[in-house]
């Protein structure tokens, strides 16, 4: 019973900790404040124990890399 309580805690702080910060992070597109860097973290805290978090965050590192990738290629002169 004890380990089941300290589970539902954690998810509980994980939870409220993560949204805070999600919270922040979206509130940072319209504000000043590096939100590229605050919702992708975010959801790295959320991930540690919600799997849509956790899929979230995968589709958001393979957005950033694909625009990386543009970005670079974009800038390469062609021949």
């Amino acid at each position: 019973m004890y380990n089941w309580s300290l589970k539902k805690l954690r998810r509980v702080v994980v939870a409220v900790i993560g949204m805070t910060v999600l919270i922040i992070g979206i509130a940072m597109i319209v504000l000043p404040g590096p939100a590229i860097v605050v919702i992708p973290a975010a959801l790295g805290i959320l991930a540690t124990e919600f799997a849509w978090a956790r899929r979230l965050l995968h589709r958001v590192r393979e957005k950033i890399e694909r625009a990386a990738n543009n970005r670079k290629n974009s800038n390469q002169p062609k021949p």
